[in-house]
């Protein structure tokens, strides 16, 4: 691996590949319903037992406006520790599956598209181009707002 290589945790939600850092990867979890939490935002599912802590856990698909799916035996739960201003929150991050651990090299990870792509653009750190397809690499810090980090430290 050569020193501009970066880890990533490829994970799939339907057709389309993202990608988290593994540096923010606690662990990987196969899929249990989470215990639900009244009056929060519809993505939170609730919280998820993860060794003994309650950990809030929201359902990627409906945090980035795709249709709801049922949990299969691939659905896995990410267990992140996000880089906010002022703390690093734990979540849980429902996937439909996680692909493998990829290693991008930063002449590798092209600058996000403006346009032309389903979801909010500024979610997006960077994207690469693979013969299947592309790969998103999501921004955690953007991805949850300081909305959804208030929400998600009350349910914690």
């Amino acid at each position: 691996m050569a020193a501009a290589d970066r880890q990533f945790v490829t994970l799939g939600l339907g057709a389309e590949v993202f990608a988290v850092s593994v540096a923010h990867v606690r662990e990987i979890l196969d899929y249990q319903a989470p215990f639900a939490i009244p009056e929060g935002p519809s993505y939170l599912k609730g919280l998820t037992d993860v060794r003994g802590r309650g950990t809030p856990t929201i359902d990627l698909r409906l945090k980035l406006g795709l249709p709801p799916i049922a949990p299969t035996g691939a659905t896995r739960i990410l267990v992140l520790d996000v880089p906010l201003a002022d703390r690093v929150l734990s979540l849980g991050l429902i996937a439909d599956r996680v692909i493998e651990v990829a290693a991008f090299s930063d002449d590798q990870i092209e600058a996000a598209p403006d346009i032309g792509v389903p979801w909010r653009s500024e979610y997006i750190q960077g994207v690469v181009r693979r013969d299947t397809g592309f790969v998103v690499i999501f921004d955690l810090s953007r991805l949850l707002t300081s909305q959804d980090a208030a929400a998600l430290s009350q349910a914690a």
